[in-house]
């Protein structure tokens, strides 16, 4: 079967730029959209050239350009976006909607994915303010995507391990904590936690697979199923030194957010959602539009997060 042609919008973001490299190992004809916004961002151009270097394509269009939005989306068979939707970042999910009306008109594509690649917004319906914002943005794409008829994948990727694992889930942190560490509630929710170049993997394996078609693909790797302690549990085993524990109640946290700026504000009630409330596992994958991604794919041999631990350790 002939690999479809790829754009991915987004292509030097965190993810993004995974996505590019899983595209372009998997054999795929691969673009960028190189937006001219890029301006002084040399390091967004380095890497431009970097993947140029490596066979991909760098096809210049803005978002608020319709008619060289339509023409690149031409050129192409899928759309990957995967723009910023984090608020300590840039967060600009809502101008996915100028691409959607370009995938719309020009009729061609075979696939878009959205960027979400976080919990399933169609289940944080419920979700904290301020933080719902992010799920409320993206169940808005999903309409407006569903209602023009485009066929599409949902990414469903739970947490960035790098984000989570090497800090042990500490917020406000990245770095592995040396004596104390804070638990959320007993600590024995359970997180999924993924290796942010499986979730490139994953992605593009989806992007040519019927099964995939106007469904949510979930990310659960069964041996990245653990809780905060497991997750601890491995870090003490790898490092030898034991931490000391503080358990944090979950209105504790909640009431952490008070005075605070609005991207921690985000930040703490997602904590709340996934840690106390167990929202990346509360549920069974077995609806009609759903499907989990190691079952689909068992041939990515996935990072599993003692080996991820490794090197921070």
């Amino acid at each position: 079967m002939e690999k479809s042609r790829v754009l991915v919008v987004g292509g030097t973001g965190y993810i993004g730029r995974r996505i590019v490299k899983a595209s372009l190992a998997q054999g795929h004809e691969t673009s960028i959209l190189m937006r001219p916004e890029i301006g002084l961002d040399i390091d967004k151009l380095e890497m431009l050239m970097s993947f140029k270097a490596r066979g991909a394509r760098l096809v210049e269009a803005s978002l608020d350009d319709h008619r060289a939005l339509v023409a690149a989306v031409k050129q192409v068979d899928v759309v990957v976006s995967a723009m910023s939707g984090v608020h300590f970042r840039s967060h600009n999910l809502m101008l996915q909607l100028k691409l959607v009306e370009a995938i719309k008109e020009a009729g061609n594509v075979k696939r878009f994915i959205p960027s979400e690649f976080g919990m399933d917004p169609a289940r944080m319906g419920q979700a904290l303010e301020p933080g719902r914002v992010t799920f409320d943005e993206k169940r808005e794409i999903r309409r407006a995507i569903e209602e023009a008829n485009i066929p599409h994948t949902y990414i469903s990727a739970n947490c960035f391990a790098a984000y989570f694992v090497p800090n042990l889930c500490q917020m406000g942190t990245l770095l592995p904590p040396k004596e104390k560490v804070l638990i959320y509630g007993d600590g024995n929710v359970k997180v999924i936690l993924v290796d942010e170049h499986d979730v490139g993997m994953y992605t593009i394996k989806c992007i040519d697979d019927p099964r995939a078609m106007n469904k949510t693909i979930y990310l659960r790797p069964a041996e990245n199923i653990l809780s905060q302690n497991e997750l601890i549990a491995k870090s003490e085993k790898l490092s030898g030194k034991v931490l000391e524990k503080i358990h944090i109640p979950g209105d504790e946290l909640l009431a952490s957010m008070e005075g605070t700026d609005f991207a921690n504000q985000v930040g703490v009630g997602h904590y709340y959602h996934i840690f106390y409330e167990g929202c990346l596992t509360n549920f069974d994958i077995g609806d009609a539009g759903e499907e989990e991604a190691s079952l689909l794919y068992p041939e990515v041999q996935y990072t599993r997060m003692d080996e991820f631990l490794k090197r921070y350790l």
